[in-house]
């Protein structure tokens, strides 16, 4: 069942299920996987029954589980105060189960748990996996499954897995993945998990483009000048050096999140809005980028690090200066790029990414710059130029979607300053939007796969990325531009957009 397709649908009950969290000990699990579930039992839209068992190496109790968990949600879920009645019903179906990933005992023993929770509760044999673990143990944890009989690949009962990004480092290694994960899951039955996606802004794409007669027939190269799509977080690498010195930003932000986005501003309508059209669309665009010529990677993309400097009013270090990174590197820490795309569309149209530590503010937005009127009639006061139509949709913080165009200035002349028509979430509808989580996790309970990445799909962005790693492995530069922290970025990044043309400052 698909709320886009069937209409408007007031609630989605999934069946009745059981699901294991791999990993429960970490952060995410009492960040953003409880408080999520605790949510969804707040507007009832767990199903019922329904039991959740963390999975994890350390030795705990479900008591010691419970209330973590508990702490967990006092201070993240988006629904707080903790209902107190709520909360003691939804914590008796909270359970642990201590074990290694790599121990064949502690997953029999899970299938002895989860059949008595079955036969407790009334659940029929429904199972969802969520590996809330580093990638290095996917292989093991679904293998284990897979060899312990928890793997069933009917329609009823269902099983389904959620993997966490990220999914592959390039594109040898997310293949990999793909074989090793479809030895034991159908593609059906996985779910590779973008957060991004849950945004109710992204998830508007598809109703703001395709549900409405005003604004795709300009969604083209007749009118749009070029695209900008901006990543920016205000923080740094957060004690995390060793990580991203492995990663990188194009690794971190741009193969998941932000092609993601861009996909889904760029696809052909899908003839509906089933899972498999909508995501045959989006593999079809990321196809359509035209690969940067070799020798040229330079032209097409710009990496950066940030210095030291000033994020928020407060001092903050440069990236080599961060705990567990290489005095040496030349890990990226900011990217832009600029992406041709060959379809009928979007020729000659193209669209801008950038994303980075240490920007002057966290926000991510999509920006569609439209052509200028043919002729100008009118000034605008400034000398500065015609006012460019821009519509501005932004994924966070306060989401909405902005129009940016010329109006005329009050009085005898006919000089013309922007101004902008504005929808925020927020003001409209008067409540604050699910968190991405609860709508993800929801959509796998429900078998719904439209938000959630394909096979297919994550190769063809690892494709394209790959090839932008191998051309600087190739390089094998000493030194990368550096721009100072609190700033908007290197000075090269604005000249890989041209003549006349800027960076938004959202």
């Amino acid at each position: 069942m698909n709320p886009l397709r069937d209409g408007l649908i007031k609630e989605r009950v999934p069946a009745p299920q059981v699901m294991v969290i791999f990993g429960a000990s970490g952060d995410l699990t009492r960040r953003k996987l409880l408080p999520a579930l605790y949510t969804l039992a707040r507007e009832r839209q767990l199903p019922s029954p329904f039991s959740v068992v963390g999975f994890a190496r350390r030795p705990k109790s479900d008591e010691d589980f419970r209330g973590e968990m508990r702490e967990g949600c006092d201070r993240f879920a988006r629904r707080r105060p903790v209902d107190e009645t709520l909360w003691s019903s939804f914590a008796e179906c909270v359970f642990y189960q201590q074990g290694s990933f790599d121990d064949a005992a502690a997953y029999a023993a899970l299938k002895t748990r989860m059949e008595e929770i079955d036969a407790k509760l009334g659940i029929p044999a429904n199972r969802l996996y969520y590996l809330s673990t580093p990638p290095s143990a996917y292989p093991t944890i679904i293998d284990n499954l897979g060899a312990a009989g928890l793997v069933s690949r009917a329609y009823e009962p269902f099983t389904r897995i959620i993997v966490e990004k990220p999914f592959g480092r390039d594109l040898e290694s997310a293949q990999v993945l793909n074989r090793q994960v479809k030895q034991v899951f159908r593609e059906a039955q996985i779910f590779r998990i973008d957060h991004y996606l849950g945004k109710e802004t992204v998830q508007n794409m598809l109703v703001f483009r395709f549900g409405n007669g005003i604004f795709e027939p300009l969604w083209n190269n007749r009118y749009v000048d070029h695209v900008q799509i901006t990543g920016a977080e205000a923080i740094g690498v957060e004690g995390r050096g060793a990580y991203y010195e492995e990663a990188g930003i194009l690794r971190d932000m741009v193969q998941n999140h932000l092609f993601q986005v861009m996909s889904l501003v760029g696809m052909e309508p899908p003839i509906s809005m089933d899972s498999n059209s909508v995501r045959d669309e989006k593999v079809k665009f990321l196809r359509s980028l035209r690969h940067i010529p070799d020798g040229k990677v330079d032209e097409y993309v710009v990496r950066a690090q940030y210095a030291s400097g000033h994020v928020l009013g407060e001092s903050v270090p440069g990236y080599k200066e961060e705990p567990g990174v290489d005095p040496q590197s030349t890990t990226e820490t900011y990217v832009a790029l600029k992406l041709l795309v060959d379809n009928w569309r979007w020729a000659n149209v193209p669209f801008f990414l950038r994303s980075s530590k240490r920007m002057p503010k966290r926000v991510t937005e999509i920006a569609i710059h439209f052509r200028q009127a043919p002729h100008q009639l009118f000034g605008n006061g400034t000398g500065k130029g015609p006012v460019p139509n821009v519509l501005s949709i932004r994924i966070q913080p306060n989401e909405g979607i902005a129009l940016h165009f010329g109006s005329k200035i009050p009085g005898p002349t006919t000089d013309i300053a922007p101004v902008n028509m504005e929808f925020l979430y927020g003001t409209s509808f008067g409540n604050e939007p699910p968190e991405a989580y609860e709508r993800l996790i929801l959509d796998a309970m429900l078998g719904d796969s439209t938000l959630f990445t394909r096979d297919d799909e994550v190769e063809a962005s690892w494709t394209f990325i790959t090839r932008i790693h191998q051309a600087w492995a190739e390089q094998k530069k000493k030194q990368i531009p550096v721009f100072e922290a609190g700033s908007w970025g290197p000075s090269e990044a604005d000249e890989l957009l041209g003549e006349g043309m800027h960076w938004r400052r959202p």
